[in-house]
């Protein structure tokens, strides 16, 4: 049993190319163009369920689906072009693709609270927004009460503790030709940790965000209980 509603995976291609890193962020463009129009749907669904969520203590599953949607597209991108884990073209897709190295899904909740609704997004996740802007490295203060549409975008990587772990994987692959596995652990806890929260300010989850790093390209899976444990 997944440990949180959320799961965001990914693994390392066997052959990554020492130079495709240069131009992904071009082959990409097409990709950026389509997610722009997706990410104005996205800010219209979160209103809409926004309200949904305040009279009837539900998410639309069609809205919510569009949404995770539009967060699965994101991440197969960011992990082409930033997590350069896979040099797989990333599919124009919002579902799930199954042959696809890198996945999110997020778990359907049936209710949620209605009163939650109105201070997640902003004021219970703040602690959380100064930890991202921290290793993100490159938002502003003004920026953090925009997280609702950042929930669909790709990360920045910015200068702090995620940029320097870019050059690092730059630097791994073009010298040794191969990603070096605690970076791509430690990533992925940082993505991980970030696209959790996004998700819990875009109203998908009532789950609170773990201030943990949970590392690795698979998410981690929760112990069962000894035997006789009580509790």
């Amino acid at each position: 049993m997944a440990t949180h509603p959320v799961r965001l995976e990914a693994s390392i291609d066997p052959n990554l190319t020492r130079w495709m890193w240069l131009v992904k962020w071009l082959l990409a463009i097409p990709h950026y163009f389509v997610l722009i129009f997706l990410q104005i749907g996205a800010v219209i669904v979160w209103i809409i369920a926004f309200i949904s969520v305040l009279i009837t203590g539900t998410y639309p599953r069609p809205l919510f689906d569009y949404t995770v949607g539009v967060m699965r597209w994101n991440w197969r991108v960011n992990a082409y072009v930033t997590l350069l884990s896979t040099d797989r073209y990333p599919p124009f897709k919002l579902g799930s693709d199954p042959d696809y190295p890198a996945d999110l899904d997020v778990a359907y909740p049936e209710r949620l609270s209605r009163g939650l609704a109105l201070v997640k997004w902003w004021l219970l996740a703040i602690p959380h927004y100064l930890l991202i802007a921290a290793f993100l490295g490159s938002w502003s203060s003004g920026d953090r009460h925009q997280m609702t549409e950042r929930a669909n975008e790709v990360p920045p990587a910015g200068l702090a503790v995620l940029g320097v772990l870019v050059l690092i994987a730059i630097v791994g692959l073009v010298f040794t030709g191969r990603y070096l596995p605690g970076i791509f652990d430690l990533r992925m806890g940082l993505h991980r940790w970030y696209i959790r929260v996004a998700v819990y300010a875009a109203l998908l989850t009532d789950e609170y965000p773990p201030f943990r790093l949970d590392q690795g390209g698979r998410e981690p899976i929760a112990e069962p209980a000894p035997a006789g444990a009580t509790g």
